[in-house]
């Protein structure tokens, strides 16, 4: 389900109100992998709902150079917003999540391992209202740009 960005606000709440465990991660998604897969899962199993704050076009280009995203965040939304363990998406057009992650206020963010709390700049929100971040391990060798490159190569 795609809820719009000014409406994510009052949603999380609602939810937190019914006592739901809000679990929230973010990222491009841009083509999706065994390790986006296994990621979404392991954020999933961290509570009752997970929200995905999926990054813009604009947003992609600026941290991912001019050639990406490969598929439009609508195209992104519909197919992230498709796998059972992703219950709700957002599109949100700045480079970190921060704005957002003060918005949903989730239980528990969850990020992957390539980071680390001290340079997550959404960790101190997180943790500032007592919610948990939560790493999780990369999957070796799995990524968009991996498949990017490969899709590059001639046979």
């Amino acid at each position: 389900m795609l809820i719009p960005d000014e409406h994510i606000e009052a949603y999380a709440a609602a939810l937190r109100a019914a006592g739901v465990r809000v679990v929230f991660t973010n990222g491009c998604f841009d083509i999706l992998h065994a390790g986006h897969i296994r990621y979404l899962t392991a954020a999933r199993a961290q509570g009752d709902l997970l929200i995905l704050g999926l990054n813009s076009d604009a947003s992609v280009r600026r941290l991912k150079g001019e050639t990406r995203p490969v598929n439009s965040e609508q195209d992104r939304a519909e197919v992230v917003g498709a796998l059972s363990a992703v219950d709700a998406v957002v599109i949100f057009g700045e480079d970190t999540a921060e704005t957002l992650i003060a918005k949903v206020r989730p239980a528990v963010y969850v990020k992957g391992g390539d980071y680390t709390r001290e340079t997550l700049p959404e960790a101190r929100i997180v943790e500032a209202y007592g919610g948990e971040v939560v790493l999780v391990p990369l999957v070796a060798g799995k990524s968009t740009t991996n498949i990017i490159e490969k899709a590059g190569r001639k046979s």
